[in-house]
């Protein structure tokens, strides 16, 4: 699950490592840790597994140690261990769930453990229109899953009152955005949602002189997998393609999604309540989102840079073009 960039210094805590070793083999041993950075919620470690033959394999170790995804871990590490145990077998490429704590009743924080995905994000523009019909083509994948027990239901956040109206952005058009989320959510045929499905959470094999070559290895991060409207987890990666690749994207994602066979609200109207709702849910935590992006490597997103494209995108759905 190679999501993030890696750092070498990375222990893991006494109790957390016992833990692990208690879900090893006989014989094996932690032979090596490094830090993946780019997550906003969890502290990541990928965990260099060592056998006695001099074999090894690799698992990734997630722990969630703020004050804020603490208090949430029970409800979230139990959201991804349901989902990683529903999604096995269904050709959806996930990790293997090894093991969950979710209440530190072992470890010192909220933790779990599962296998490694070969692959990395990739958030350049190079190839983004390639990388668009993956991402939709797998979306329409994981909302085809029919598991036997449904995770629960989804959830959302912001309301009328706790948008937060970018810098210089039109303020008629986002005061008919936010009437627009204080009516009831509309009715919905349920699926399987992720729940955060966009690029930094998708692993693709893709070499940088050949992007359009490029395949998805994996999906990651099922924390906040739900049951829900299929036009929810679509409006959230349009929400994304558009912050880091410019508003356009945002439309091309909805438009791939139903060419891959994936079905959105018929009415207009409810389609915009879900792609409106995402887009004001991004104005509230925009320099969260693009701080581990410029990690990794898009120095040019600054937050200036990403709310200037939230209020375009925000603007082009209100006109009817998103």
């Amino acid at each position: 699950m190679a999501k993030h960039d890696h750092e070498e210094a990375a222990p893991v805590r006494p109790l957390t490592r016992a833990w692990v070793g208690r879900h090893l083999g006989a014989g094996e041993r932690i032979a090596g840790i490094e830090a993946l950075r780019g997550g906003i919620t969890a502290e990541t470690r990928r965990l260099t597994i060592g056998a006695r033959d001099g074999s090894t394999r690799t698992l990734v170790l997630r722990s969630f140690v703020t004050p804020y995804a603490v208090e949430r871990a029970d409800d979230w590490l139990g959201r991804e261990a349901g989902a990683l145990t529903q999604l096995a077998g269904t050709g959806v490429a996930a990790p293997e769930l090894v093991a969950v704590d979710p209440t530190a009743a072992h470890c010192e924080y909220p933790s779990l453990l599962m296998t490694h995905l070969a692959g990395r994000s990739v958030l350049a523009d190079a190839g983004v229109g390639t990388r668009v019909r993956l991402l939709a083509r797998q979306l329409v994948a994981i909302h085809a899953v029919r598991p036997v027990e449904r995770p629960r239901e989804y959830v959302t956040l912001t309301s009328a009152d706790s948008v937060v109206v970018p810098r210089g952005a039109d303020a008629a058009t986002w005061a008919a955005a936010i009437d627009v989320i204080r009516r009831p959510p509309p009715p919905y045929e349920g699926r399987f949602l992720h729940g955060d499905f966009q690029p930094g959470n998708v692993l693709f094999d893709m070499s940088p002189a050949r992007p359009a070559a490029a395949r998805i290895t994996g999906v990651v991060d099922w924390a906040t997998a739900s049951w829900g409207p299929a036009d929810l987890d679509v409006a959230h990666c349009s929400t994304n393609l558009a912050l880091l690749h410019g508003p356009a994207w945002g439309s091309r994602f909805a438009e791939a999604y139903e060419e891959a066979g994936g079905v959105l609200a018929v009415d207009a109207g409810e389609r915009l309540y879900w792609r409106v709702r995402d887009g004001l849910a991004a104005s509230e935590e925009v320099r969260q989102v693009s701080r581990p992006w410029r990690e990794a490597g898009r120095t040019d997103l600054t937050p200036r840079v990403v709310e200037e494209r939230l209020a375009r995108y925000v603007a082009a759905v209100m006109a009817g073009l998103g």
